[in-house]
């Protein structure tokens, strides 16, 4: 069976002289699927469904029955045009009773409404799983047993709408990188400090590789939410009230409040963390901004060479030893 009505075409060559053929021969019909005539079967079916003429307008019911179902892939639903004019083929199903249009418009109904039970049924779950983390943080920063004691005085309808914004808090403070913005007043108003450089190296650069480095930095600074890793900002912030408290209990053991033990601990983290990103990206502003490019030379090409082979072969008797340990 064709595909496709101008596979009939080729053979006959009929092309846009059709309605120039007499008349005899728009009453031979031939069917353009399986090109048998009416002569082959004289008790077949034939139907013109389309707007075709010539010997293309006819074709046997079963054979386009066929190539329909072909075309629609199981859904009866699809429209199917005549390949060659673009009519839309006229379908049309037999009456089954009031029962049976019930079951399908039954059927229907749940198919669109599924996406919506599911949706909600997603969202109910991360409500509830927000309301689960919220309490299990307030347990864990305040006490376990002070914790309970103050969900349980408090206000149901309160709760449920109060515990799932900690983590969504956690996540929108986290988005924000205040590192960014004070190593910007550090390079700005603190470089000329000599006690300051020390702690933070500023590094010599030239006047004008500094002001291209600086431009592409502050433009990056300012963007750097949309280069921040979802994953990384998740983790990072559903895990500071744990890292927290851990850090709180060890480090302010005298401190008998849960609660103010937790926040200094958090306090504490967040400082050394952020203190450690601003040597970092200070670190690589200066390995950016001192890069040089070579003169292409014979001593700086061996230079390069011996340099790129000895860190292939270290990561090569790199890989071969974890080879043999395994």
């Amino acid at each position: 069976m064709s595909s496709e009505k101008a596979s009939g075409l080729q053979e006959s060559s009929m092309g846009s002289s059709q309605a120039l053929q007499p008349a005899d021969d728009d009453n031979v019909k031939s069917c353009w699927v399986c090109f048998a005539t009416e002569a082959d079967d004289r008790l077949a079916a034939w139907v013109q469904p389309c707007k075709c003429i010539g010997t293309t307008k006819w074709v046997h019911q079963s054979c386009l029955q066929r190539w329909v179902d072909e075309k629609q892939r199981g859904n009866i639903t699809r429209k199917v045009l005549c390949p060659q004019c673009k009519a839309e083929y006229i379908v049309v199903f037999p009456s089954m009773g009031a029962f049976v249009a019930l079951l399908d418009a039954m059927e229907e109904i749940t198919h669109k409404i599924c996406p919506f039970i599911a949706g909600g049924v997603l969202l109910g779950s991360i409500y509830w799983i927000a309301i689960t983390y919220g309490a299990v943080t307030v347990m864990q920063v305040v006490g376990h047993r002070e914790g309970l004691e103050m969900m349980e005085s408090a206000d149901p309808l309160v709760l449920l709408v109060l515990l799932p914004t900690i983590p969504v808090t956690l996540i929108s403070a986290k988005m924000y990188n205040w590192e960014d913005s004070v190593l910007l007043f550090l390079r700005k108003y603190c470089a000329k400090i000599p006690a300051l450089a020390y702690i933070l190296p500023f590094g010599n650069v030239e006047g004008d590789r500094g002001a291209v480095v600086t431009g592409p930095t502050n433009n990056q600074n300012q963007n750097s939410n949309s280069h921040l890793s979802p994953t990384r900002i998740f983790c990072s912030a559903l895990l500071l009230p744990t890292i927290s408290t851990i850090i709180g209990k060890i480090f302010f053991r005298s401190i008998q409040n849960n609660l103010h033990r937790t926040i200094l601990g958090g306090l504490t983290y967040i400082t050394i963390k952020g203190a450690l990103k601003i040597y970092h990206k200070q670190m690589l502003y200066i390995r950016h901004s001192s890069r040089k490019i070579l003169d292409y030379t014979e001593s700086n090409l061996k230079l390069y060479r011996s340099a790129t082979t000895t860190t292939a072969d270290a990561m090569s008797s790199t890989r071969d030893d974890s080879e043999q340990v395994v």
